[in-house]
């Protein structure tokens, strides 16, 4: 393995064949693996939540159809374990996440005028290490078994003595890797929106979605330490034999559970404050208006962010912390609701009056209100910790997130999808297929999710794998499970459509919908660096506002001049390697690889430091023969 570490460095600095490594650099492949393109790490993000969409969407078919039928033995005790824990971690970080991060990376800089991200190798790596943390997860379904205590995790079915086996390690190592992706990630948005719009575009004159995206940044900030403090304890715990949470051991298993939650409860609102910012500017374009209560809605999006830190004891409720801690939690779980609903009556009062055209992106936005709102209201019936006693643990619980996250984040994402792809992908997806697309999954997801409440009243736990016959339940879950499969014709069809795009040679016009951001205001496809010159803003709404003047392309804020861009690299991606063999290491219990690993990410890193490629400069003139060819 030393041998083959340094044949591979060798080939890599070129060093072994200079005219390998040359014409390894002239691939598609080789541009993908090593850009360092916001756009294009943008789709590489978009494309792996898709993946991961569908890898999580099958685990749940699977569940769902262990529990077609009473006594169903398909999917039993720890396959069943398994499917649930995977299907929870896989849609909340391999999923819904990457979507959120792939439209953000694509969207944000061409929303406030920059040419990248602040930290565009940072970029490059927080995906890879994402890509190699998802991937690391997952390989425990072919190695050894899948991780099988639940997406959360609890330490009292996830240490050694409960979940013997590597299962419960690829969670703990797989989603330290991604997580360090995603932390990264936050930094770099973070520092993107503060120093990096151009000229007049203030704070407040920012899109929604880059407001929603700057919160959202800074929730990951504060969000995800936490959970990687958790998980390295755990990583101990399991690895080293400590017990910070083995309580015969004198650890705390409600340890755990704070420092899951202090991150879990923020990660709805990483995940769904994105959303709100995808309605915002979707009601916004097809009203014709300006988002009505601009202002209100910055403030709302805030103060969210500040109490989505504030509730996480919610999930606690029955462990047992004493009525004054769950009443403080309780009122500020309640108080949340008012940020939220000020949001919805804002989009209610932007569509008031406007000029409503309704393509698919619209569709999605409209069907997300009442769903959203039904998860809303079951949540508030769940802040009161004494009705929560009753639903805890329950299917009820499964309905009431499901609502907010798929009713929520997974519908946003796809109305965003439909509407931003033309920027992403330069082509147009299909209304006819959209429109089928979304009343197959909307009518599925409601028949899948609707139903659960009362399987949740009805006494029916969650986590189970089969119920008893005669009680009430089957025919529930008949319903629930044939909605499941709506919901999966609904992906195919979006599946079919996606290819369907790719392999049309028509090229999407640059303002497909009359927009109203300067995403709008570049040319399809975006040249690698965005804006030949960056624009001046003059308000919000800012190309709604130049085209309102007779402008047909935004005023220039610079002359023509070079452009500095920064070259690709293929260092994030060794590194991202180097911790998926350290972790694979740790898991196999095979030390020497698991320091192979370390090592060999502490030499990309010796890499790094001594990279002397600082970029190359875009000349005026090829600025000029560019504009001209489109």
């Amino acid at each position: 393995m030393i041998v083959f570490g340094l044949f591979f460095a060798a080939i890599f600095t070129g060093g072994y064949n200079n005219t390998l490594i040359q014409r390894a650099r002239k691939t598609t492949a080789w541009d993908w693996l090593t850009s360092v393109d916001h756009k294009k790490i943008g789709v590489m993000y978009f494309m792996a939540g898709i993946f991961y969409f569908v890898v999580g969407g099958l685990e749940a078919l699977f569940m769902r159809y262990q529990l077609l039928v009473p006594g169903n033995d398909a999917f039993v005790g720890r396959t069943f374990n398994e499917l649930l824990t995977m299907h929870g971690t896989t849609m909340i970080f391999f999923a819904a996440m990457p979507l959120i991060f792939g439209l953000i990376n694509v969207v944000m800089p061409l929303q406030i005028g920059a040419r990248d991200v602040a930290f565009p190798f940072l970029n490059s790596l927080g995906f890879w290490l994402f890509f190699f943390g998802a991937l690391l997860t997952n390989m425990g379904w072919i190695f050894g078994g899948a991780p099988d205590a639940g997406w959360t995790s609890y330490v009292q079915l996830a240490l050694n003595e409960y979940s013997p086996g590597p299962g419960v390690d690829y969670y703990v190592l797989g989603l330290q890797i991604a997580g360090a992706g995603t932390t990264m990630s936050g930094i770099n948005f973070l520092v993107t929106i503060l120093n990096m719009r151009t000229k007049g575009m203030s704070l407040l004159r920012m899109p929604m979605f880059t407001w929603t995206s700057l919160i959202t940044s800074v929730l990951i900030i504060f969000a995800m330490p936490p959970l990687t403090i958790a998980l390295l304890l755990l990583m101990m715990d399991r690895l080293f034999g400590a017990n910070f949470f083995d309580h015969v051991m004198g650890g705390s298993a409600v340890l755990w559970e704070h420092l899951f939650w202090i991150f879990g409860h923020p990660e709805v609102y990483i995940v769904v404050l994105p959303a709100f910012g995808i309605m915002s500017d979707i009601f916004s374009t097809f009203s014709k208006k300006k988002l009505f209560g601009y202002n209100s809605m910055v403030f709302a999006t805030s103060l969210i962010g500040f109490l989505g830190f504030m509730v996480w004891v919610h999930h606690m409720f029955t462990v047992g912390l004493g009525p004054v801690s769950n009443s403080i939690f309780a009122i500020a779980t309640m108080l949340i609701a008012i940020p939220t609903g000020i949001k919805v009556f804002n989009w209610l009062f932007t569509m008031w009056g406007g000029e409503l055209t309704f393509p698919v992106a619209m569709k999605w936005a409209i069907g997300f209100i009442p769903t959203f709102v039904i998860g809303g209201m079951t949540g508030i019936m769940l802040a009161a910790p004494p009705a929560d006693f009753q639903y805890q643990d329950s299917y009820f619980v499964v309905a009431h997130f499901h609502y907010v996250l798929i009713g929520g984040t997974v519908f946003a994402l796809l109305a965003g999808a439909y509407y931003w792809w033309p920027k992403m992908f330069g082509k147009m997806l299909s209304e006819r297929l959209g429109n089928w697309h979304f009343w197959l999954f909307f009518i599925g997801f409601h028949l899948t999710f609707f139903p659960q409440h009362f399987l949740g009243l009805f006494g029916m736990p969650r986590r189970v794998f089969t119920y008893e016959p005669n009680v009430g339940l089957e025919y529930i879950n008949q319903v629930s499970t044939f909605g499941a499969i709506l919901m999966g014709i609904g992906t195919i069809i979006f599946a079919w459509n996606m290819i369907q795009s790719f392999r049309s040679k028509k090229i999407a016009a640059a303002d497909p919908w009359d927009g109203r951001s300067l995403e709008w205001a570049t040319q399809t496809p975006v040249p690698f660096y965005n804006f030949a010159q960056l624009p001046e803003v003059r308000g919000v709404d800012a190309f709604w506002l130049e085209k309102q003047a007779g402008n047909k392309e935004m005023t220039p804020a610079e002359p023509l001049g070079k452009i500095h861009m920064p070259s690709g690299s293929h260092i994030p991606f060794l590194m991202s390697i180097a911790l998926f063999v350290g972790g694979w290491g740790l898991i196999a219990r095979s030390w020497q690889i698991g320091v192979m690993g370390l090592l060999a990410f502490g030499v990309t890193m010796f890499m790094r430091s001594f990279d002397r490629d600082h970029g190359f400069y875009v000349k005026p003139k090829e600025l000029l023969d560019k504009e001209a060819k489109s």
